[in-house]
């Protein structure tokens, strides 16, 4: 007994000290700098990113949407899930005991009994009690069972950084769709004011007509110009209204509940953000992490996979105690230890299919670690040239939108004082309603760039 308790103590022992799998390289050289020009900003926690946009609305939304986002309490599930594999995976490294308690009655009925039956004519009831305590162990010789575990703790760690990455695609969802909402809301507003313009203009064409100063074209084209404003404005309240419905379910909240108060658009400033360098990028997004973290799942799923093509070695011992009486249960001890080995002969190949599998595997999740991280520089960069682009258009686009209000004035007046004609007045009409639309558009794609940039450098997340 003192031999076998040694063998399972040196067995212990070995699989204690089995050396950790390497972590994954991709093999991939992350560029010096990134290739889109950017001001450079003062380096920031971009933790709290969403808190830099001036609307304490938008702080509110967020912790909304982290309390009763379904998506985001279903990663938290699966997260439990992973946690409970792990445990599951683990627990073949200690050896398993168990105890049992049995007690059992046999009465011979009628007749002599035969040989299987401890009970006979002479004693037609046999009673029989024992109690055992046994324990099992499989030696770890090959680092399958270690393997395994280790395994489920990176599948672990990936639920972990994909619950990360649906709460930053879930928060940066919620910072787009309140920024569109006002946006839509600016446009709603700046519809109603051209309505009311055209048919203030509508109301002086009307008196020139009645005056026969203007032809019936010409009252014509401008009721056309009135109706498609007046077509214009419940498109733009629809559209409003379908992102509203939007950022409710993202909240996880009937529409009914949204309150978003009255926030101006034009109060939304975005902050500058510093990008930092493309190697940061590395351990800076959940994606990126949880792709590496499968990565290494799989590496050690294919040392699962090879250890199962090798003979196993299990021991047992067990110690119990029976007797007819249960009060005698005691007195009769015994113990028993057991070896065995075990080995694959024949399988019909499954066992190398399963290694050539998890091999297939790994492969595949080395290239998908590949693309998450070319994707995420990929991410930044687009998010970059936005904002560049962006500013660009901004500096050109408010410049037209004042030459268009300026020839809009111009061309009424003349048109009131009879030194111009309709045409002139129907396209600046156009032009400045244009560029008024225009001047939202820029700036929702402003805000929304910054937050594609914040999302694009992983939100300030940082692995535990």
């Amino acid at each position: 007994m003192k031999a076998s308790l040694s063998l399972i103590a040196a067995s212990l022992l070995l699989a204690a000290c089995s050396s950790p799998a390497p972590r994954p390289d991709s093999g991939l050289q992350a560029p010096p700098a990134w290739h889109s020009p950017h001001t450079a900003a003062a380096q920031q926690d971009n933790r709290q990113w969403w808190t830099r946009f001036g609307s304490p609305q938008l702080e509110r939304l967020i912790e909304q949407a982290r309390l009763g986002s379904h998506d985001l309490a279903a990663a938290m599930a699966r997260v439990r899930q992973a946690q409970a594999s792990a445990v599951i995976a683990g627990a073949p490294l200690l050896p398993e005991l168990k105890g049992a308690l049995n007690a059992n009655r046999q009465k011979l009925l009628r007749g002599n009994g035969y040989s299987q039956l401890d009970a006979d004519s002479s004693n037609k009831a046999v009673d029989y009690f024992d109690a055992s305590l046994s324990a099992s162990y499989e030696i770890d010789f090959w680092g399958g069972k270690r393997a395994a575990r280790d395994s489920a703790m990176e599948s672990l760690r990936a639920s972990e950084f994909d619950q990360a990455t649906v709460e930053l695609t879930l928060l940066g969802g919620v910072a787009n769709s309140y920024t569109q909402v006002l946006s839509l809301r600016e446009q709603s507003r700046i519809a109603e004011l051209n309505l009311a313009n055209a048919q203030n203009v509508l109301r002086l064409v009307q008196t020139r007509y009645d005056s026969g100063s203007a032809t019936a074209l010409e009252l014509a084209q401008q009721k056309s110009l009135v109706a498609a404003q007046q077509r214009q404005l419940p498109l733009v309240q629809q559209q409003a209204e379908d992102a509203r419905i939007t950022l409710a379910a993202l909240l996880g909240q009937p529409v009914q509940n949204l309150d978003l108060g009255q926030q101006p658009f034009a109060r939304l400033t975005w902050p500058g953000i510093d990008a930092g360098v493309p190697s940061d990028l590395l351990s800076r997004r959940p994606d990126i992490a949880s792709a590496e973290a499968r990565l290494a799942a799989a590496q050690a799923d294919v040392t699962v996979a090879r250890a199962a093509m090798l003979p196993s070695v299990t021991l047992s011992a067990s110690l119990g105690s029976g007797a007819n009486s249960a009060s005698d249960i005691l007195r009769s001890p015994f113990y028993n230890l057991t070896s065995a080995l075990a080995a694959p002969i024949f399988n019909a190949g499954r066992l190398s299919a399963e290694r050539d599998k998890a091999r297939a595997r790994q492969q595949e999740l080395l290239e998908s670690y590949r693309g998450a991280i070319v994707n995420g520089f990929a991410d930044v960069e687009k998010a970059l040239a936005s904002i560049r682009g962006l500013d660009q258009q901004r500096q050109w686009q408010s410049e037209e939108l004042r030459q268009a209000q300026i020839a809009f004035d111009i061309a009424q007046s003349r048109y009131q004082a009879g030194a111009a004609d309709l045409l002139t007045v129907l396209e600046t009409q156009r032009t400045l309603y244009a560029a008024q639309d225009q001047n939202v558009q820029l700036r929702l794609s402003r805000l929304q760039a910054s937050i594609a940039l914040y999302k694009a450098l992983g939100g300030g997340w940082q692995a535990l």
